[in-house]
């Protein structure tokens, strides 16, 4: 099988390209990173929560028809449904308490979810952080992240307010946003700085495998979360969104491994010496080592 595919990555070289990114994303150990970022990005939910809550408490106090509207869009019945009634019913009494303990949380979750991005990021070119100068590029990416986000919603706002043979203007919008948002992140928050046109293969990558996330999400999403409440309650909500996040955070190392073998199809790579523990060279002798530092042994010959 794999000579099968060598033979069709030498008729096409863009298949070629996607056997180099299967075979890194191996061998940098990519479900580990991506489990980082999966483990970042749920951790952050939590205030995230927090500050979504008290925003539907301050418009749940306006409007008292507001929890069923919103449980009628997610199209949830059951204990969803009950759970996100309470929740909203809850936030009108504590809706100014949980702002700011939701700003103030969603801050420092942010920055987490920022650190796994920059470890990811730098794993797939090989190279260490900034230490301490990280913070600040950090909280630089979360204010252009912000804005980006915020032009999103002001976009898709004014969109709807267009004739319905426009509607696909939606799409190609949040794909625009996507795409800046995806350049900004690696830009931004890789150590090796390499312009922005080296960076657009995997801005596009994340882009479509983004909005394509969210287009299954809006389906996939509340269908599991409905179903997994009634099979298991509160706990199901938490694996339907594992699972969606899982696969985010590996759209993360992906799109950077892309960036990175595009670059060396086209700049090429360097050998460097690494230094190992040693080991008994009469039982084992190391004979390679993978991109993530992993060494390959072989049984040394009597005598050696």
């Amino acid at each position: 099988m794999r000579d099968k595919l060598d033979r069709l990555g030498e008729r096409w070289k863009w298949f070629a390209t996607v056997l180099r990114v299967q075979k890194r994303y191996g061998e940098l150990n990519g479900n580990y990173l991506a489990s980082s970022v999966t483990l970042s990005a749920f951790l952050s939910l939590f205030p995230l929560l927090l500050f979504a809550i008290a925003i539907l408490g301050f418009f749940s106090a306006k409007s008292p028809d507001l929890a069923g509207n919103v449980v009628e869009r997610l199209g949830l019945t059951g204990d969803a449904a009950d759970g996100i009634t309470s929740a909203i019913a809850t936030a009108e009494e504590s809706r100014r308490a949980a702002s700011v303990i939701g700003i103030a949380g969603l801050l420092w979750s942010g920055l987490g979810l920022v650190a796994a991005f920059q470890y990811a990021i730098n794993a797939a070119w090989q190279v260490a952080g900034h230490g301490w100068r990280a913070k600040l590029t950090g909280l630089m990416w979360l204010g252009g992240a912000t804005l980006l986000f915020l032009t999103s919603f002001a976009t898709s706002t004014v969109i709807r307010w267009l004739p319905n043979f426009m509607a696909p203007l939606t799409t190609l919008a949040g794909l625009s946003v996507n795409f800046a948002l995806w350049l900004w992140t690696f830009k931004i928050l890789a150590t090796r700085d390499i312009g922005w046109k080296a960076l657009v293969p995997g801005a596009v990558v994340g882009a479509v495998g983004f909005e394509i996330l969210k287009a299954v999400g809006a389906f996939y999403v509340p269908g599991a979360v409905a179903s997994a409440s009634a099979l298991y309650g509160t706990l199901g909500v938490v694996f339907a969104t594992l699972a969606w996040l899982l696969f985010f955070g590996r759209l993360v190392v992906y799109a950077a491994v892309v960036n990175v073998v595009r670059w060396e199809e086209e700049h090429g790579t360097v050998v460097l010496k690494m230094e190992v523990p040693r080991v008994d060279p009469e039982t084992t002798a190391p004979v390679d080592v993978t991109r993530a530092g992993e060494t390959k042994a072989q049984s040394a010959p009597a005598g050696v």
